[in-house]
């Protein structure tokens, strides 16, 4: 193979803005319609519930998607197709809601495509712009270039949440899909120009003349992945993870419409200030880990699981205001959880580019896409259950708050069950009985076994 050259920082924030054009389209999609259906409409909270599971489903391909570029060449071209996909899929979305409210069922089916759609571009376009990071990112680079594009994405969330409820109200149907449909003809073009030529740079490895390029079966590979320790133990650890971080993207910005009675603009609003802060927990912990621990495997393990348990404190904060009568600083509360899930997300993201090319045979994708895979499912059940969980206690005679109430609860549970799990993923296992040995390693994510840590949205959400 040709010698492949390394992305510098200018092709990182290039990368970088890819990802924040993904995030602008899947905030509304996920987000707003979402609180949509279920207070203007005043649809099941399951409906958008199902909808959002369905293109994580979809998202099972992940691995296949990544394989295939991973033996096709370049990966720019399932970047921008997957983008593409994704904008026509986020247009549909906003016309499927706009028409539920003058025939439900025919915007439902309209909504199904749709999200089938969405599924499909989020998740060739994530899976192979990460693959691209792995493979083109120096070593000393990679936990620091990974958490500049994750928080761009993150950026691309909170400026479109921003931007969008403020042209959303007064709210109409004509405004949801007018707003949809600029933002996504926005993230395309930004999307075209950002790949334009970059992959020339640090793009797939040419073959030599007269070297076969390897192709092998896609089965095969997947099952010698899957036989790796680190490989099947991270993809546990990240859905066990995420579904204790998704369960609340559905039903927070209808919880802030029915409990604190906040309009579509300001409930979406809310939603850039959660990522807003999660990209502030994500530099403080960046920042802290490199000063103090300069990025060991420990000292991920550590930040993965207190920001666990931090969600879990602000989820049950959370619980508490719903169940209150009263006044409740809900924008400080969002704002906290956010913090907290974005200090966890910072080790899985180090983590996740350092175990995806770690054996050099050019599996990056499949890896990327195992591991995304297994987010998706997380967060289609996630969101789902959350929604129904929402659904069957309201059915008990408690008020929204209280139903709502219910479910954060439970997930401030699950988010305790996953710190107690983070703090063992990177322990060494005993061998023959024996104690393992604390060996001095500067870097043991990138030697030893799996690291305690899993990426968040992916791919969302990417």
């Amino acid at each position: 193979m040709s010698q492949r050259e390394t992305l510098g920082w200018i092709g990182i924030f290039r990368l970088g803005l890819v990802q924040t054009a993904l995030g602008a389209i899947v905030v509304l999609t996920t987000s707003t319609m979402n609180r949509v259906m279920v207070v203007e409409l005043e649809l099941a909270a399951a409906l958008p519930g199902f909808l959002v599971a369905f293109h994580y489903a979809v998202q099972m391909l992940r691995p296949r998607w990544g394989h295939g570029a991973d033996v096709g060449g370049r990966r720019s071209v399932w970047i921008l197709g997957g983008m593409a996909v994704l904008a026509m899929g986020g247009i549909g979305a906003s016309l499927a809601t706009a028409l539920m409210g003058e025939a439900t069922w025919a915007g439902i089916a309209l909504a199904v495509f749709s999200f089938f759609l969405i599924g499909v571009g989020v998740g060739a376009a994530g899976t192979n712009l990460l693959a691209l990071l792995a493979t083109r990112v120096e070593a000393k680079r990679r936990a620091p270039a990974a958490t500049v594009v994750w928080l761009m994405m993150i950026a691309g969330f909170a400026v479109t949440a921003g931007f969008a409820g403020h042209f959303l109200d007064p709210y109409s149907p004509q405004r949801l899909v007018l707003v949809t449909s600029v933002t996504a003809a926005g993230a395309f073009t930004l999307t075209l120009l950002a790949l334009w030529g970059l992959e020339r740079r640090g793009g797939a490895p040419v073959p030599t003349a007269g070297e076969p390029r390897e192709r092998p079966a896609f089965a095969i590979v997947l099952k010698e992945v899957w036989g790796e320790e680190h490989s099947r133990r991270f993809t546990i650890f990240v859905f066990l993870s995420m579904l204790a971080y998704s369960a609340q993207d559905l039903i927070l910005e209808p919880f802030a419409g029915l409990r604190f009675g906040m309009t579509p603009g300001e409930s979406t609003q809310l939603s850039g200030v959660q990522h807003g802060g999660v990209f502030v927990g994500m530099i403080l912990a960046a920042v802290l880990a490199t000063r103090f621990g300069q990025g060991r495997a420990e000292v991920l393990r550590l930040w993965t699981a207190g920001g666990c348990l931090a969600s879990a404190v602000a989820l049950y904060l959370l619980a508490t205001g719903g169940a209150m009568t009263g006044a409740w600083p809900l924008k400080t509360n969002v704002f906290l959880l956010g913090a907290a899930n974005g200090a966890f997300a910072v080790a899985a993201i180090s983590s996740m580019m350092a175990l995806a090319g770690r054996d050099g045979k050019r599996r990056e994708g499949l890896r990327m896409g195992l591991w995304g895979a297994a987010q998706a499912i997380a967060f289609g059940l996630g969101g789902l259950l959350g929604a129904l969980g929402v659904d069957l206690a309201r059915q008990s005679q408690l008020s929204p708050g209280e139903a709502y109430a219910i479910v954060f609860a439970l997930e401030a549970t699950l988010f305790l069950f996953s710190a107690r799990l983070a703090l063992k993923l990177t322990r060494r296992e005993p061998v023959d009985g024996r104690e393992p040995v604390n060996e001095p390693e500067p870097a043991p994510i990138l030697t030893s076994g799996p690291s305690g840590a899993a990426a968040p949205a992916a791919q969302q959400r990417s």
